[in-house]
């Protein structure tokens, strides 16, 4: 079994698949790594950490693609627009290719990809069960998001997290203000507490509140309905027009207070919702900082720009991409580690692909095989008809068409 790692195309990106420890420990259950040279460098390992854990490498990509059986990325095919397309010629029947591939945004990637007859993991499908936690790779870079946007926001804002007391007079602390509670506002929350800011922080599922106050952060209750604002895997549900009105009219009063506000709020598949309007921004002191981790799903913030850093209403405006890339190294080595547990599942005794189809963590994140498209969302968002039924009604095609046939002879 040959797993290969070649290195990443996306701009921007500096992140590699597994780090030499990960080769290592699956080398030892039975597989071999072939390592396109070079492809953890950005990352902070070289070639000759590889080559000490046992991995063979090459300039060939091609040869990568050829030889191995299982293929590892992290932005794969559909998250890697860019250049993706030329690996996508590289693919064969029976290769199992596991990354992120944004298909949910993306579901046409996954459609023309089908044809190939490889297999595909969609790592960002990943579901949210106590028994997949290990291979979440969404929560694994969402820690480091949230703790990177607290140090951008302290680097823009023209004032110090902490009180201090000083010959010169008293510093008041900052004050932040995170929205939405998930892995990386939680993360968030703690770190500009580690800072010394006054932390507080809104998200619109009830349940969240305890996790606020678990991190130190004082949680924003807002005059809503909120029953119905949880969806599946603990994701927030997608709200109507008319209820994020009035949350966006009550969140006014509370943004004007703050000087740095971090937005993560994302629904999976979705264009982020606008928490953070123009006119609340108008309401922002001047010098405040807003850091919008959803700007590369459209923004929190209606002014943000993705990829830039702007000035409106005297607020700056963050609008980061790939914040994981920028902690390469310890990026690298979490979302290494899920994959490794992954590949425990996948594998063997003898390091052989073993994949339970039936198995729920394989059901929701395999969205082709064998030029199928399993996955029921992905089949819905490419407008096909159910796999089950259409598999159920070939097959009473067939059982027909065998019924005409003529018996043979005994």
């Amino acid at each position: 079994m040959i797993i290969g790692i070649p290195s990443e195309t996306k701009p921007g990106e500096n992140r590699v698949a597994m780090v030499p420890d990960n080769v290592r420990t699956m080398i030892k259950k039975g597989a071999q790594f072939l390592l396109e040279s070079g492809a953890g460098i950005k990352a902070g390992y070289r070639d000759a950490d590889y080559e000490a854990a046992g991995a063979e490498l090459t300039n060939d990509r091609k040869a990568i693609f050829e030889r191995s059986d299982i293929i590892l990325q992290v932005q794969s095919f559909g998250a890697n627009q860019e250049n993706g397309a030329r690996d996508a010629e590289l693919l064969r029947a029976e290769q199992l290719v596991i990354g992120m591939m944004d298909p949910l945004t993306n579901p046409s990637a996954i459609s023309s990809l089908a044809t190939s007859g490889a297999s595909l993991l969609a790592l960002e499908l990943v579901p949210r069960i106590s028994r997949a936690q290990s291979m979440d790779v969404l929560s694994s870079m969402a820690t480091l998001a949230g703790y990177k946007s607290v140090l951008l926001a302290a680097t823009a804002v023209p004032r110090m997290f902490p009180m201090l007391m000083t010959a010169a007079g008293t510093l008041t602390p900052a004050r932040v203000l995170v929205m939405g509670a998930g892995v990386a506002g939680l993360q968030a929350c703690a770190t500009a507490k580690r800072l010394g800011g006054i932390v507080e922080a809104y998200d619109v599922r009830p349940a969240a509140q305890e996790q606020i106050i678990s991190v130190g952060a004082k949680p924003i209750v807002l005059d809503l309905d909120t029953v119905e604002s949880e969806g599946s895997g603990g994701y927030a549900k997608d709200q109507s027009e008319e209820f994020l009105a009035r949350q966006r009219e009550l969140m006014t009063a509370v943004v004007s207070e703050q000087d740095i506000v971090i937005t993560t709020a994302a629904v999976p598949g979705s264009k982020s919702p606008i928490l953070v309007t123009d006119e609340m921004v108008k309401a922002m002191r001047a010098g405040s900082v807003i850091v919008d981790l959803a700007a590369e799903r459209g923004g929190n913030c209606e002014l943000t720009e993705s990829g830039k850093t702007i000035e409106v209403h005297d607020v700056t405006i963050i609008g980061p991409e790939n914040i994981p890339s920028s902690l390469a190294f310890h990026a690298s080595q979490m979302y290494g580690k899920n994959l490794e547990t992954l590949l425990n599942l996948i594998l063997d005794d003898d390091g052989q692909i073993a994949m339970d189809r039936s198995d729920e963590i394989i059901s929701d994140t395999l969205v082709a095989d064998a030029g199928e498209i399993p996955h029921p969302t992905i089949r819905s968002l490419l407008g096909l008809s159910d796999l089950g039924k259409q598999l159920k009604s070939e097959s009473a095609g067939l059982d027909a068409s065998e019924q005409d046939k003529p018996k043979e002879p005994n």
